[in-house]
């Protein structure tokens, strides 16, 4: 039996939907809208879009607002966004949001959902989503996109002691909530089972890659706009936050800047691009851009002869970054910061080099490297294209997830 065959309604719960251009919107967006076209029924329980910038976006109403978005019903939560977001302004803006989520969860049991889908973060909302199942009669289902308890410790948000232990028992007891639990790799799925989620309730689903095929002109028109004449570019495109680590981008151009044939590019913005620009500050060799428009995605990731991923350690396993996917797709090899074994380490073997989180000295001659031999470039960038298509496709990711709420809804 198809997914298709099985369609009904269906109820997202989650902070971040489009027109957000990165992080978890894109692909709860995706998500929703690819099952609607699969014949389900299909409503969005979100906030106002705020990410990466953390501020409002313009042409959003205040309050809440339901409004149809290409086939999805979608309800949007007023909640408190802050300018700095600290752990514990963090914990607010997550804890507004599931408080003004309630009400339109209770109101959707009249359209008679038969699964709940939360998106995590923020777990804060699982108890909203929870509610909503129980008065509906439907499955619970949790999607993790980032283990946001552990990242707050790695990150240095969240200390130890009686709080740090609270938060890991919540963690464990919300998700043990859910009918099924899925994760975007296969040691973020591990994770789950290791926090007490049945191994039968684990499902992996994937992001995709989502940007537009490579430009054949090589991202040439950046290249004019930013004055890059004909340096070799390494780049790095997505949110600046501190699980990201990419104070090592601005170390590996203090370390390189000496190559006149390398320049560094970073595209993105978040709470600690100010700091990052003050870090970099009198280095000739490196630039910062806002994040650029999603129909230039294929022309920016085609302007990179690498393309940069770190992450800070203790990271790697606790989020797969999105981005990669597209990096991937853009033909072009990365260069990432993981240790053996982790799940980010194994998904860039043979289209990239992974060094050591916090090496510099590494990070910057894997860079140099990858430049110096362009043959080894071209063999990792082409295998990174048919990982992605393998790995990371939407329309099978998006008819595999189907697919897993038909057994869910099958099987109970």
């Amino acid at each position: 039996m198809t997914g298709s065959e099985q369609a009904g309604a269906l109820l997202f719960v989650g902070l971040n939907y489009a027109p957000e251009p990165v992080g978890i919107g894109p692909f709860t967006c995706g998500l929703a809208e690819g099952l609607a076209a699969r014949g389900h029924t299909v409503r969005v329980i979100t906030g106002r879009p705020y990410y990466p910038q953390w501020q409002a976006y313009a042409g959003y109403p205040g309050g809440w607002h339901n409004a149809e978005e290409n086939g999805v019903n979608v309800t949007r939560c007023p909640h408190y966004i802050p300018a700095r977001p600290s752990g514990l302004k963090r914990v607010l803006h997550l804890a507004s949001f599931a408080a003004a989520a309630l009400f339109p969860a209770i109101g959707a049991r009249k359209a008679r959902p038969r699964v709940v889908i939360c998106i995590a973060p923020a777990l804060l909302s699982v108890p909203v989503a929870w509610i909503a199942a129980k008065l509906a009669g439907a499955k619970l289902w949790i999607h993790v996109q980032d283990f946001e308890v552990e990242a707050a410790f790695a990150t240095g948000l969240m200390g130890g002691g009686p709080l740090a232990r609270l938060a890991r028992w919540l963690e464990n007891r919300l998700l043990r909530l859910a009918d099924r639990v899925s994760s975007i790799s296969p040691q973020m799925c591990v994770k789950l089972i290791d926090k007490g989620v049945a191994k039968s309730r684990v499902v992996e689903l994937r992001n995709w890659a989502n940007a537009p095929a490579p430009d054949p002109a090589g991202g040439v028109a950046y290249r004019q706009q930013w004055q890059l004449g004909d340096a070799q570019v390494a780049l790095y495109s997505g949110n600046i936050a501190n699980k990201q680590g990419i104070e090592i981008v601005v170390e590996a151009a203090r370390i390189l800047e000496g190559r006149r044939d390398i320049t560094f590019v970073i595209c993105g913005e978040g709470p600690n691009r100010a700091r990052l620009e003050a870090l970099a500050a009198g280095l000739s060799n490196i630039s910062f851009h806002d994040l650029q428009p999603a129909e230039r995605m294929g022309e920016l990731l085609s302007l990179a002869s690498v393309h940069l991923l770190p992450q800070i350690a203790g990271a790697a396993d606790l989020v797969l970054p999105s981005k990669l996917a597209n990096m991937l797709g853009s033909g072009r090899p990365v260069v990432a910061t993981a240790s053996a074994g982790t799940g980010l380490y194994d998904e860039v073997q043979g289209c990239g080099i992974t060094t050591d989180p916090g090496d510099a000295d590494a990070f910057a001659a894997a860079i140099a490297g990858l430049i110096d031999d362009p043959a080894k470039a071209q063999v990792m960038g082409a295998e990174g294209i048919g990982r992605a298509g393998e790995r990371w496709s939407q329309s099978r990711i998006v008819e595999r997830f189907d697919l897993a709420i038909a057994d869910l809804l099958r099987t109970g």
